[in-house]
């Protein structure tokens, strides 16, 4: 009973943590949002498809700009027109 209590706890801090939408990717977080590897997931950020920024030693992606890229990506005609 003890451990549950400490689990909501810390549960409800965490939502509390967060009042805002998120407006960036990590580069983890795009590497596991298109089930790619490490590499590729650089290659990307690095060839500019979608706008990113470095602050120190990280390197931050706008998640507008790469949802607008990927939704792009998704689009059935562009699909039909690389056969």
């Amino acid at each position: 009973m003890f451990e549950d209590r400490i689990a909501t706890l810390n549960k409800e801090e965490t939502e509390m943590l967060l009042p805002y939408e998120k407006r960036i990717y990590t580069v983890d977080e795009i590497q596991d949002i298109l089930g790619i590897g490490r590499n590729a997931a650089y290659n990307l950020v690095k060839s500019g498809v979608f706008h990113s920024v470095r602050i120190g030693g990280n390197i931050r992606i706008s998640k507008k700009s790469f949802d607008e890229w990927l939704d792009n990506k998704m689009n059935p005609c562009q699909v039909c027109e690389s056969v």
